[in-house]
């Protein structure tokens, strides 16, 4: 097979971990990059090693460099104008969460996507977790019986310094309900089955970013929030989101409960952000109803992978996926547009919903 040849946009932290992850797997290199900032482009480029082309403008990326799949890794709010140029090549695209900022322009590219030949794979790598994509693997074999609740809880470390600031503020983020939590409401969707009805959130900016002005400007990002979402057929779904609570001996636990099992996840945050430096293994748990006995399953994931990004190897597992995709140039995404619309939808419910007080119907707002 010949190798594949990569164009990514963005080039900053997450477009980093891409290019690590990349470099992991056999026939496949990132051949040009694309990012205004001087000092991400040339750490990248020397990252992706030599003959990576390397550019300020995406648009001169496109016309210059010959490439096979793109991945987009920009700050959120420039996801929709990349994404417009990259339908009209009618290859592969992976791009990172969120989709969009907002659902119009999220079905804006879903709608345009309608009339290119380019897949668009959204980039939920919280999927390819090996110890998420064993629970959703238990879920779908039925052994926790049909999923009536999932409930998530994340407890981290605050918002990372970014160029310019630009995750501090949710024009351009989307809000942290969508930026950071976009994840868990794909989640809650593909581990119950269903497709949210209603949404209901409490969320506040309580520690993180208060003192920080930036242009004259206060970050305006909630660091907590409790959101609750209905689904249809009667599940529904909990997130507990805290990003001040740096040590959690588990940085994210998924338990997705039926009427047989309760079947739970636990992941270790990144190891350059413990207290020992090293990598934990995540685990998984089966607890049957009525049983006195829980069962645990350490999940290990090759180190190499682990020390690639900050999300336990999913980056890397998905990329492995979505190669297949690269290599021919057409099929469907794993991770379809209408995936990215909906955990956008939830998303700017929560924000809606904690800006208001009120609960928020979805009913037909889906894709």
């Amino acid at each position: 097979m010949p190798e594949l040849r990569y164009g990514l946009i963005g080039a900053g932290m997450m477009g980093q971990e891409h290019i690590r992850n990349i470099a992991l797997l056999d026939g496949v290199r990132v051949a040009a990059i694309a990012d205004p900032n001087a000092g991400m482009r040339a750490a990248a480029a020397e990252l992706a090693g030599p003959g990576c082309a390397a550019f300020s403008d995406h648009r001169d990326l496109l016309s210059a460099a010959p490439c096979d799949a793109w991945v987009v890794a920009a700050p959120n709010d420039l996801h929709h104008p990349i994404l417009i140029d990259l339908l009209a090549t009618e290859k592969p695209v992976l791009c990172e969460k969120p989709l969009c900022t907002t659902t119009r322009d999220a079905a804006d590219i879903a709608a345009r996507a309608a009339r290119s030949a380019a897949p668009v794979w959204v980039a939920m790598e919280y999927r390819y977790m090996p110890p998420v994509a064993r629970l959703l693997e238990k879920v779908r074999a039925g052994e926790a019986g049909p999923p009536r609740m999932i409930a998530i809880r994340e407890h981290r470390f605050p918002f990372l310094d970014k160029v310019d600031h630009w995750n501090r503020f949710s024009e351009r983020t989307g809000g942290t309900l969508i930026e950071k939590c976009c994840h868990f409401w794909d989640l809650m969707r593909i581990g119950l089955g269903a497709d949210p009805v209603r949404v209901y959130a409490s969320a506040g900016q309580d520690v993180n970013h208060r003192e920080e002005r930036y242009g004259g400007h206060r970050p305006d990002i909630a660091d907590n929030a409790f959101v609750v979402v209905d689904f249809e057929g009667g599940a529904r779904g909990m997130l507990d989101l805290c990003m001040f609570a740096e040590g959690s001996h588990w940085q994210e636990t998924i338990a997705i409960t039926g009427d047989r099992a309760r079947i739970e996840a636990r992941v270790p945050g990144p190891a350059r952000f413990s207290a020992s430096g090293e990598e934990r293994a995540a685990e998984i748990s089966v607890a049957e109803r009525n049983g006195r006995v829980e069962t645990r399953e350490e999940i290990p994931v090759d180190h190499r992978v682990l020390r690639a990004g900050d999300h336990h190897g999913a980056t890397f597992f998905q990329h492995e996926r979505f190669r297949r995709l690269a290599a021919t140039g057409a099929g469907r995404a794993e991770v379809s547009l209408a995936d990215g619309y909906w955990a956008v939808l939830v998303g700017e419910a929560a924000e809606e919903s904690a800006r208001t007080g009120a609960p928020i119907d979805l009913r037909g707002r889906g894709p």
